[in-house]
């Protein structure tokens, strides 16, 4: 394995993931929050440290792996997942509020709307490189960076919309589901991280979500012509 080209992407990468993960959980607390439900910020959730949220697994081990892989089969930047990770799961109850079921609908959907932020905010980052570039190897890095942090963010949205439980669409699709059908579709929830995770390993997610990369280098082509 070639250690420099996966520090390489550690460095490129790390950032982006862990603030892309991260305030997607938080996104999911201040939501509940606003809603009426103050269990995440009882229990200290509510932060925008990354640190606070590190999940072991879905943190540390999976988008390490799925970096290594990068640095062994380099496609995997292109065709595939390039990076994928989730935080600590946010501690949400919404059952004892008003509409608990439009509760868990605009809760799930706080996520993929703050990842979706977080891209046009790492957009803006390289659009101000592009125009403003100052030390060459420091406006390379950060390039490399605003634009991971591009795709990661649009990655997390469009994963966290699977309707799979755990996922935030298979949380929508149970709210929004019938209550006996509901109750039936939620007893998958154990196996949904492992259905994922095997998507992932078979290629799938990346050949599902090939028409929102492909806009994602479009948008990215787009900025750098800004400089010419």
């Amino acid at each position: 394995m070639d250690f420099s080209a996966l520090l390489r992407n550690v460095s490129i990468y790390a950032i982006p993931l862990l603030f892309a993960i991260a305030l997607h959980e938080v996104a999911h607390g201040w939501m509940a929050r606003y809603l009426g439900d103050h269990t995440a910020e009882l229990l200290g959730r509510l932060s925008l440290n990354p640190m606070r949220h590190i999940d072991p697994v879905g943190t540390v081990l999976v988008p390490g792996l799925l970096l290594a892989a990068g640095v062994l089969v380099p496609s995997i930047l292109v065709t595939g997942i390039p990076v994928y990770g989730w935080a600590r799961p946010m501690p949400v109850t919404v059952s004892g509020l008003r509409h608990p079921r439009r509760a868990a609908v605009c809760v799930a959907l706080a996520g993929p709307a703050a990842n979706l932020l977080m891209a046009a905010g790492w957009c803006a980052v390289l659009l101000a490189i592009l125009r403003f570039h100052s030390v060459i190897v420091i406006d390379y890095w950060l390039g490399y960076m605003a634009q991971a942090g591009i795709l990661i963010n649009v990655v997390v949205a469009l994963i966290s919309l699977l309707p799979i439980l755990p996922l935030d669409g298979g949380r929508i699709l149970a709210a929004v589901l019938p209550e006996r059908l509901g109750a039936r579709f939620a007893k998958v929830e154990p196996l949904g991280l492992v259905i994922v995770l095997s998507l992932i390993a078979m290629g799938l997610i990346g050949w599902l979500f090939r028409p929102g990369l492909f806009l994602v280098g479009h948008i990215i082509d787009a900025l750098f012509k800004t400089r010419a």
